[in-house]
């Protein structure tokens, strides 16, 4: 299977079967390889439990359930944050970094399945979406409502990921090797950027701004809607991910894996855009 741009792809199984399609497949023209239905065979663990295999219900399901625990935790966190703003500092602070923390062991540890794990991840960016949303909404921006701006956030983000939903299964843009090492090589630049422009801020460069790339300035608004492309394309790879291994009969506990990888990029893609329609509201 080709390796998806998302990190938390790259180690899930890869076994090889057969079911349902996450899409029509024609993204992945050319790469991936279509099992012989009559010879498919259940996914066995150490060849003695046998698993269901993958399904675009598993997919679904487990990715709602994420989605669910996020939302429910973020929306606690804005009220808590609400109340007593003190809070939204510490509660960016363990949501990010103990997010990281958990990303990190599911991908370099293969524990993307273990469903813990993933809902964990969940409560925590939800927790930091939550104390987040309401410093942009409430503290960087004027003339207009948090309610109205973080909805917007959240519609443009669903509409993204739909569109590029809808991008994949009628494979106007195919998703191959050449596209995933672009993607790649783009990810690692935005990152290598925002690391820079934090390292330089903590320096005094620039007032404390280092490149101006989180000023609110024209730089700011170049480089998240960069951040909004790169994220949206990725979506392409990991949707190709995703079918492909369905195709492969990977166990249905891999849908956890699954749903945190795109998960990862929702929230990416959500920060972006609330940090973008910020841009516009500031003095």
């Amino acid at each position: 299977m080709r390796e998806s741009s998302n990190p938390v792809f790259r180690s899930l199984p890869k076994q090889q079967g057969g079911y349902a399609t996450f899409g029509t497949g024609a993204a992945g023209y050319g790469a991936a390889v279509q099992a012989d239905p009559y010879a498919a065979q259940p996914y066995t663990d150490q060849g003695t439990n046998v698993s269901r295999p993958l399904t675009i219900d598993d997919v679904v399901t487990k990715t709602g359930i994420t989605l669910a625990v996020l939302t429910a935790v973020a929306a606690v966190s804005y009220f808590l944050v609400a109340q007593n703003l003190a809070l939204a500092m510490p509660f960016t602070m363990v949501g990010a970094l103990g997010g990281l923390v958990l990303v990190l062991i599911a991908t370099f540890a293969r524990k993307q399945d273990n469903p813990a794990i993933v809902l964990a991840y969940a409560a925590l960016e939800g927790l930091f979406l939550g104390a987040f949303s309401f410093v942009i909404a409430n503290l960087y921006v004027s003339g207009v409502s948090a309610g109205a701006l973080i909805g917007q956030a959240v519609l443009g983000t669903i509409g993204v990921f739909v569109g590029m939903l809808i991008v994949y299964k009628t494979g106007a843009i195919r998703v191959t090797p050449k596209f995933t090492r672009m993607l790649v090589a783009a990810m690692f630049g935005v990152l290598a950027l925002a690391l820079g422009n934090l390292v330089l801020g903590m320096f005094g460069v620039g007032g404390g701004e280092g490149l101006g790339l989180r000023s609110g300035g024209p730089m700011a608004i170049i480089f998240s809607l960069v951040c909004i492309g790169i994220a949206a394309f990725s979506f392409l790879i990991d949707f190709d991910a995703a079918d492909q291994m369905i195709r492969a009969g990977a166990p249905s506990k891999a849908g956890w894996g699954i749903a945190l990888g795109l998960t990862v990029t929702l929230v990416w893609l959500y920060i972006e855009i609330l940090q973008l329609l910020s841009y516009f509201q500031r003095d």
